[in-house]
């Protein structure tokens, strides 16, 4: 779940690399986490000063290869977990000082053109799109989920317009045949009845279906919430998103912890602060005209960070409770 590339070259691009290294600040040494480790650049980046350390994980099993040349390279200064970002509270910490935990929430192109990980509409065969650690394929959710469930889907994760349209035709088609990507298609150009020549007609189905499959909510609200209780004083908490609802999510985290009151009521009463979070800079930081420019898929990149600012473990956030709606859709999968 690394950052993006640019298709012609087929080359990785770590999305606003220097904007995050200038706000994480590595030269002053330190633990950072890696959360999306990917194709390892912001790791290497970080790494090429040489007080740090990171620990990096990845849900992609594929990670491993790289990670296995940085431990190679770095040796006791790189560790690679291949867990998923909502794991993080696994990890022994304690001993860590962890200055920073990075989030990129976009997907390489190795990723994108792996016919195996099925997550291009462009490709022919089954329908897949998980990306590790998984239970259940999109091949799986559409041809058993429900008429409504499938509706939900599309409806909440794709801001799917005409989601009620092309799931009835799903239903139709898969009383006669197993859909697979191909067809997939095929019923939703059939369906829809507003034609966009920017945007491809599936592309708000097919990431439906990706955030669906790999659970893309609650995992970024328990990463979130762990990598919060990881950090250290002054440490750094970033996210880079890539589209409207991630960001929705980061920003209300954000938010709510530097401005309502969020110290756990367990948490020690002396020289306590009613907030956790410094929230610097409230508009998100976006990719240069020049990045653009060399990494075109970047243009949606949004980078937001916050400084935590007592070593507080515990604390309150109604996170889950103002994404349920979400989270219980994600809870369809429970049944395949």
């Amino acid at each position: 779940m690394d950052a993006t590339i640019v298709p012609k070259m087929q080359k990785h691009y770590p999305v606003l690399l220097k904007e995050i290294i200038s706000v994480i600040s590595p030269q002053h040494g330190g633990t950072f986490i890696d959360c999306t480790f990917g194709q390892g650049g912001y790791s290497k980046k970080i790494l090429d000063f040489k007080n740090t350390k990171v620990i990096a994980i990845d849900r992609d099993k594929e990670s491993e290869k790289i990670a296995y040349q940085f431990k190679e390279n770095f040796e006791d200064r790189f560790v690679f977990k291949n867990i998923k970002f909502s794991q993080l509270s696994n990890l022994k910490l304690k001993n860590e000082n962890v200055r920073g935990v990075i989030f990129d929430l976009g997907y390489s192109y190795t990723q994108i053109k792996d016919p195996q990980k099925g997550l291009s509409f462009s490709d022919s065969g089954k329908l897949n799109m998980q990306l590790g650690l998984n239970s259940y394929s999109a091949e799986d959710v559409i041809n058993k989920l429900d008429e409504k469930e499938l509706e939900r889907i599309f409806k909440f994760f794709g801001d799917e317009k005409e989601a009620k349209f092309i799931v009835r035709n799903i239903i139709k088609e898969r009383s006669k045949n197993q859909i697979d990507t191909k067809s997939l298609v095929k019923i939703i150009d059939k369906s829809k009845k507003r034609k966009n020549f920017k945007v491809h007609n599936a592309t708000k189905v097919f990431q439906a279906l990706r955030i669906f499959v790999n659970k893309e909510i609650s995992e970024l609200i328990y990463g979130l919430i762990n990598a919060t209780k990881v950090l250290k004083k002054g440490g750094i908490l970033g996210v880079v998103t890539f589209h409207s609802l991630e960001d929705k999510i980061v920003k209300y985290f954000f938010k709510s912890l530097s401005e309502n009151k969020s110290i756990s009521r367990y948490s020690p009463v002396i020289e306590q602060e009613d907030t956790l979070f410094n929230l610097i800079q409230k508009k998100p930081i976006t990719p240069s005209d020049e990045e653009v420019n060399e990494n075109p898929p970047s243009r949606s990149a949004k980078f937001r960070y916050a400084i935590k600012k007592k070593d507080f473990y515990n604390f309150d956030t109604d996170i889950e409770e103002q994404f349920r709606n979400y989270i219980e859709i994600e809870n369809y999968g429970e049944k395949l």
